[in-house]
């Protein structure tokens, strides 16, 4: 059986990052991408332009359109703007209790433009992370979330629990070097680190989303945690590796969500 996989997340019009990115990768993984748009980005490889946050009860109608019919194996959680938004999709997790929720605190686009409000931040740390079986922010985000600095990050990355989320996946992207290492921290104390070669590219837009939705995706398909997030670690290796064969926009290119050697059937 196929699963079927959610992703609550904004939307972006050049399709490299928020819903556009999700689906893609859902397909890479041969599961069955739903989506409920939480914003309407007019957004490019340059920069967001403007955000449109939609009505919080057409919000609310379009999660209960997807859980009244159909049975969700998992959740990405994206892009949320506003502490209605966090509000609404709380309650109807709370309600609809999915398996697996992944949860990408985004908070800025790799333009640099803020995707959230400011007093949204408290919420998504008292609603929406504590249901989080994974968040997977990148540095600047946990250190905004734990209003610390990141000197370690596999100290750091076990800190991120106290927030009440199941395991944490800490990306060292931002970092300096040769090597771009991830590290989970799971409510074990197990802790593990992901190395990845770090590629020179300027096609980073949407990278957070598409490995979010990466790890909902093979969580989905009945991998544990570990092996999702080592799965998915390769599978946004790669997309970045292959974006070279894109010739999309002038900024901050996608990565190549499609390309051939997708690791996992």
């Amino acid at each position: 059986m196929v699963p079927n996989v959610l992703s609550i997340a904004g939307s972006d019009p050049s399709g490299g990052a928020g819903i556009q990115a999700d689906l893609k990768t859902f397909s890479a993984h041969n599961v069955y991408g739903m989506s409920v748009i939480t914003a309407l980005t007019a957004q490019n490889t340059l920069g967001v332009r403007d955000v449109h946050v939609p009505p919080v009860t057409f919000l609310q109608e379009q999660l209960y359109s997807v859980f009244d019919d159909i049975d969700v194996h998992a959740v990405k959680i994206g892009m949320v703007p506003d502490v209605n938004s966090i509000e609404v999709i709380a309650e109807v997790l709370e309600e609809y209790k999915p398996k697996h929720i992944i949860l990408d605190p985004v908070m800025v686009a790799s333009s640099g433009d803020s995707l959230i409000e400011p007093e949204a931040v408290s919420a998504l740390k008292e609603l929406l992370i504590p249901l989080a079986s994974l968040i997977t922010p990148n540095i600047p985000e946990a250190e905004k979330l734990m209003r610390s600095a990141v000197i370690d990050m596999e100290v750091f990355a076990p800190r991120l629990l106290e927030l009440g989320c199941n395991a944490a996946l800490l990306k060292g992207g931002h970092l300096k070097g040769e090597q771009s290492p991830d590290v989970l921290a799971l409510e074990s104390g197990d802790v593990e680190t992901f190395n990845g070669v770090r590629v020179e590219t300027e096609n980073t837009h949407g990278t957070g989303c598409t490995l979010s939705s990466s790890i909902a995706a093979n969580l989905a398909k009945g991998f544990n945690m570990s092996e999702a997030v080592l799965h998915s670690k390769a599978y946004i290796q790669g997309a970045i590796e292959a974006a070279v064969q894109l010739s999309v926009g002038d900024g901050h290119g996608p990565v190549y969500h499609e390309y051939k050697d997708v690791l996992l059937t």
